[in-house]
């Protein structure tokens, strides 16, 4: 076709790559580009099944995984399309075409060079077959040479990462059938470097271990042969804890003895394993007759049973319904298929223990024909191929090394054969993926798999799936009381729930600590609860022989890709409970639409937990404290100084970017708020969109987050976004009646901008915190810390600060009776906030001085100044200060006579307030409608709103207007003389602490006193 292709176009035709990144070759080898990202997997996926059809469905989970978008499939349709595209204008011999369910890319297969790669292989094998072993080892170093490095390299995306891998084990046996056959042709010497540079690179895989040791011994290099035995040995007991196959030791052993027979010419392994033995005598280098091989082993009969599992845990602790769910999924089954259960969890939560301890209950009545066990590695950043694990599992079974294949698929097959009429459990602990599991699946019906993963392994057919997390704090106690005795736990029970927690009953941290203990009789739990109390150093007491919480995190740790293992080392400096998904991208600067999609890698291993979903859907995140610890201790290892700041920088102005936004979104604009110039970090417009759709209740929800993140940043001397951060949530204290928390981030910014110097960040919550003192009625200190930012304001020439103000001198001038002095005050606020371009303060300013003109009677001025400002409120969209006015209205209407008309209004404005959640206004508009009713000559009705008011307001602490509102009941005179009392005692301890002389005299007067 590619011939055809050039004599009718006279260009070249396309040339994909896999075998190494991802390439297009077009006409004169100039490389095509393909666009990064979806593009590159979708072509990739169609290259590694060229001429076969590839399903929507299966590019959708190679892009997205397990959280695909509604629009998933229409993307990946316009994915194709601009393929398509891309190839009809390289003028290549290669079409996508649309074959339900999915998608064909047509080109010839000499084009594509893994499916060049897979064709060379599988004619070398066949050319092996037929007793020409020179060709086939021609071909397979033409295959070979087709690789440019790892298969699909730089190609980001999980599920193609374990075709890929698959492809990387095909390259490799390939190496080792055609070592074997050159072995086989006599040329020892010239493939002793080249099998030294694949150990080396290599040193998992035993086989080449044992064609060096035969390349070397028939080489004439027999002390080498065994020194390269011995260094296989000691890196397989040093990395893995194993001894070396049976096929190695046997080498050794025959080299010991001098029976090793050279390989001769290649003939298929079955023929020569059942050819008699006198046509397998071999000859020796010089043409004699060389000692025969020693017999292999012998066969074990079908009765021999293989017990791999190790040993069950005496103390073992678990949830009994689980067990008893797992037992049915492994046995119930049998009859229609395998049964399949996986277990998973974050380190440490005890899914080995579950998985040892349901198999050896079912071990001797649901399969007593064996129990094989493997340790797949799946956490240590080599896993176990699935052909190294059918091979141990093959050897279990009783058959020779010799006899056992050498491709996944033939083993597979033998493994089945070998299952088929048996009752066998296999039990699969730590695997890093479906596709290692996949191949190590039974055929049987009457066999069960149980797997262990800290990935979910979603894609596992028909499996049982059982997600561990940490014990409940019943179980936890249980658990400490096994190992250390249960006398010891009852008379420390205060103690011992405090370790549990401490631990966040993490059941291998619990064991640890608990090991500890049972080895130290003299020290009391509540010792140990004191040594974990420390952050830096709890990881180093959560150690005890062999059992290491730092071990157990860091296999799946180092198991992460790069980026992966940066991103969850950057998130330990986040103090909030929860974690939004853009502070992913706020931390690594990256500005993805998506920015769960770089969390959701930590999810799969979980090392973070989904802890929920967001009201505008997406996901919030969260570590276990004893992950988060380990990941701070990785950050202060791995990340300089300088590096860390700048992402902790983006993630503090991220959290300003949105406060400031809500804000926005509240008022209007940038209005009645000063800012500083610390630099913002802008999560995804669309993200910002969507979770600001409702401002209030995301700063409700982010309160925690956003408090933490005003005293994290000044302690990191960000000062700036300190007090930046702090008084725009004025916004939220303001309406929700949050007093102490708007003190708290108060003082923790004022400390920072005082030790930076910094004079307009000082002035800024002196002059924030003037206005919390006054809605606390606290007017003297009030005064002094607005007075002392006035003065920094009028030096600094900044205009916004001195309307605030001066707007709030004057409601302290007109609350104390001043009332010439506040309207002095207000109108040059009403001068600075117009030369600063404010006009939600111009509307506040107006509405406050309105109150003042309605008292002394200027009801026209109160008019034209309400309408005014509620033509600001509605021209911008700013509800709360609608209501703040359309209560002056109602107000003046009720000084109007017009009482009907203000009880409506007030009543309008009520449901305003409860609709924001605005508590404070809530409580002022209880106690109007009370006073509304009083003029109209109602007292039961105004009894009953003073009644709410009062509960309102002393629910949220405002206890200076419960007061107001208890005097007002009392004097409606409907109160018995001992409901009086009642009610105006506590008011009477407020105006006398609070210096509230005329409403302490009033109440006096009421109670009698004097």
């Amino acid at each position: 076709m590619a011939e055809r292709h050039r004599e009718r176009t006279g260009t070249p035709p396309l040339t994909f790559r896999v075998l190494g990144p991802l390439q297009v070759q077009g006409a004169g080898e100039r490389p095509l580009r393909v666009p990064p990202g979806r593009q590159e997997v979708i072509l990739a996926a169609l290259l590694l099944e060229s001429n076969r059809v590839v399903s929507t469905n299966h590019l959708v989970d190679l892009i997205w995984e397990d959280n695909p978008p509604e629009t998933a499939r229409t993307q990946v349709q316009i994915c194709v399309s601009r393929l398509r595209k891309l190839l009809a204008d390289a003028s290549g011999e290669a079409s996508i075409t649309t074959r339900p369910p999915g998608y064909v890319l047509h080109t010839d297969t000499g084009n594509v060079d893994a499916a060049l790669f897979t064709g060379l292989v599988q004619q070398a094998r066949g050319l092996r077959e037929r007793g020409e072993p020179d060709e086939a080892v021609r071909l397979l170093r033409h295959a070979v040479a087709l690789w440019q490095g790892d298969c699909l390299s730089g190609l980001d995306s999980g599920p193609l990462a374990n075709k890929a891998r698959q492809f990387n084990e095909e390259r490799l046996a390939a190496v080792e059938l055609r070592i074997r056959l050159e072995l086989e042709l006599g040329r020892h010497d010239r493939l002793v470097g080249e099998l030294q540079r694949f150990t080396s690179e290599h040193p998992l895989r035993e086989k080449l271990h044992g064609l060096l040791i035969q390349a070397l011994y028939w080489s004439g290099r027999q002390a080498e042969a065994l020194e390269a035995f011995r260094t296989a040995r000691t890196y397989l007991a040093e990395e893995l804890g194993l001894e070396p196959s049976r096929e190695l030791r046997d080498l050794e052993s025959a080299i010991l003895a001098g029976e090793l027979p050279p390989p001769t010419g290649a003939v298929p392994r079955r023929a020569a394993a059942e050819r008699p033995r006198e046509e397998t005598v071999r000859h020796g280098a010089e043409g004699t007759p060389a000692p025969e091989p020693a017999p292999p082993a012998e066969t074990p009969s079908s009765d021999d049973v293989p017990h791999q599992l190790p040993a069950d845990i005496a103390d073992f602790v678990a949830d009994p319904d689980r067990i008893t769910a797992l037992e049915h999924a492994l046995t119930g089954g049998q009859g229609r298929s395998v049964g399949v259960a996986a277990v998973t969890g974050k380190p440490g939560t005890g899914k080995s223990a579950l998985a040892v301890h349901v198999a050896h209950a079912l071990a001797d009545t649901g399969f007593p024909d064996g129990q094989l066990y493997c340790d797949l590695r799946g956490t240590t950043g080599t896993p176990a191929p699935p052909v190294e694990v059918l091979g141990r599992f093959l050897r279990a079974f009783g058959i020779p090394g010799q006899l056992i294949p050498e491709s996944l698929d033939e083993r597979a097959e033998m493994y089945r054969t070998r299952l088929a009429s048996r009752r066998v459990l296999v039990v699969l602990d730590d695997a890093a993926a479906e596709s290692q599991v996949l191949p190590l699946l039974p055929g049987s019906r009457g066999c069960a798999v149980l797997v262990t993963s800290r990935a979910r392994l979603t894609a596992l057919p028909g499996a049982h799936r059982v997600e561990l997390d940490v014990l409940d704090e019943d179980r936890a106690l249980e658990l400490l009381a096994r190992i250390v005795g249960r006398e010891r736990v009852a008379n420390e029970a205060v103690a011992a729930e405090a370790l549990v927690r401490t631990v966040g009953r993490l059941p291998l941290a619990l064991r640890i600590v608990a090991a500890r203990l049972a080895a130290r009789p003299h020290w009391p739990l509540a010792s140990m609860v004191q040594r974990l109390a420390n952050e830096r150093h709890r990881l180093d007491e959560l150690a005890h022989g062999e059992m290491t919480m730092r071990a157990s995190l860091s296999l799946t740790y180092e198991g992460l890709a790069p980026g992966d293992r940066g991103l969850l080392r950057l998130l330990s400096m986040a103090q909030a409970p929860t974690l939004p998904s853009w502070l992913a991208g706020a931390l690594l600067d990256d500005r993805r639409p998506f920015p769960s999609d770089l969390m959701e890698p930590l999810v799969d291993v979980q090392m973070l937990d989904v802890a929920g979903v967001e009201p505008a859907g997406g996901f919030r995140y969260r570590f276990h404290e004893i992950i988060r610890v380990y990941a701070r201790e990785q950050l202060a290892a791995q990340h300089p100084a300088g590096e860390r700041q700048a992402a902790f920088a983006r993630m503090a102005g991220g959290w300003m970017h949105l406060a400031q936004q809500a804000h926005r979104k509240v008022y209007g604009g940038d209005f009645t708020v000063l800012h500083g110039d610390a630099p913002r970090w802008e999560p995804p417009s669309t993200h910002t969109d969507e979770v600001l759709a409702d401002p209030l209740a995301w700063l409700d929800a982010e309160q925690t987050a956003l408090c933490g993140m005003v005293a994290h940043a000044a302690d990191e001397g960000l000062h700036d976004l300190s007090w930046d951060l702090a008084t725009s949530l004025v916004t939220l204290f303001e309406v929700r009646g949050h007093y102490d928390l708007w003190e708290q981030t108060h003082l923790s910014a004022l400390s920072a901008v005082r030790k930076a110097g910094n004079l307009r960040g000082t002035a800024a919550i002196r002059a924030s915190l003037g206005s919390l003192y006054m809605s606390r009625n606290q007017f003297d200190t009030a005064r002094q810390s607005l007075t002392s930012a006035l003065d920094v304001f009028q030096a600094l020439d900044e205009p916004m600060g001195e309307a605030l103000c001066r707007r709030d001198l004057a409601l302290i001038a007109r609350t104390s009776g001043d009332d010439p002095g506040a309207l002095e005050l207000y109108g040059r606020s009403l001068a600075d906030f117009d030369r600063a371009g404010d006009v939600v303060g111009r509307a506040i300013v107006l509405t406050q001085s309105a109150h003042i003109r309605m008292r002394r009677g200027e009801i026209d001025a109160a008019q034209k100044q309400l309408d005014e400002a509620l033509d600001i409120y509605e021209g911008i969209g700013y509800t709360g200060g609608r209501a703040r006015t359309l209560r002056r209205v109602g107000q003046l209407l009720l000084e109007q006579g017009r009482s009907d008309l203000a009880v409506l209004t007030f009543t309008e404005v009520l449901e305003l307030c409860r609709e924001s959640g605005d508590v404070i206004g809530e409580g002022h508009l209880l106690h109007d409608l009370g006073r509304a009713f009083s003029v109209m000559g109602r007292p039961d009705r105004a009894g009953d709103f003073y009644d709410r008011a009062v509960a309102a307001r002393e629910r949220i602490m405002d206890f200076s207007g419960g007061a107001l509102a208890r005097l007002d009941l009392a004097r409606l005179g409907t109160e018995r003389p001992g409901r009086a009392r009642e009610v105006l005692t506590p008011a009477v301890e407020v105006f006398r602490e609070r210096r509230m002389v005329r409403e302490l005299a009033e109440a006096e007067r009421l109670l009698g006193v004097g």
